[in-house]
């Protein structure tokens, strides 16, 4: 399992607890250093408060279990105004929004990045509306979906 992965289990459920919801987790290599980064989402906005008090009922938590054999610097941050969607979930929630697109290869004359309105979503296709016409794209196909929210 990926630590992203074991990470996500043992953060949404301390976020919720918190009042806030998970977004994202990220574990990466930086130059010589390692980051965990989770990213936390609130209606409203996130403050630097709720950020920390995520942080610190999640590191005890990471030391215990103890899922990285490296050591890593823990960032608990807001997913932003500019977002990548990911999820099923994450999209659903933003269908009818407008969010840029980019796939691997073009499809049905589609260019390889463009804006379009998210319309539906499945794990295998995402309906997109472009230049008011309909269009589905495999989801293999998509390489990033970004939402801004400014």
């Amino acid at each position: 399992m990926a630590i992203a992965d074991i990470v996500w289990g043992l953060a949404a459920p301390l976020a919720e607890e918190k009042g806030v919801t998970l977004w994202d987790v990220e574990f990466k290599k930086e130059g010589t250093d390692y980051f965990l980064r989770v990213y936390i989402d609130k209606n409203g906005g996130v403050s630097i408060d709720d950020c920390e008090a995520v942080s610190r009922a999640l590191d005890p938590i990471l030391d215990k279990v103890d899922p990285i054999a490296q050591s890593y610097y823990l960032e608990v941050c807001s997913a932003g105004l500019i977002r990548d969607l990911k999820t099923d979930a994450q999209i659903l929630a933003f269908l009818g929004s407008e969010a840029e697109i980019h796939i691997y290869k073009s499809e049905d004359k589609l260019p390889k990045r463009f804006t379009a309105v998210l319309t539906a979503c499945t794990p295998e296709m995402l309906s997109v509306e472009f230049q008011g016409e309909l269009r589905e794209i495999s989801r293999k196909n998509i390489s990033k979906i970004k939402i801004d929210l400014v």
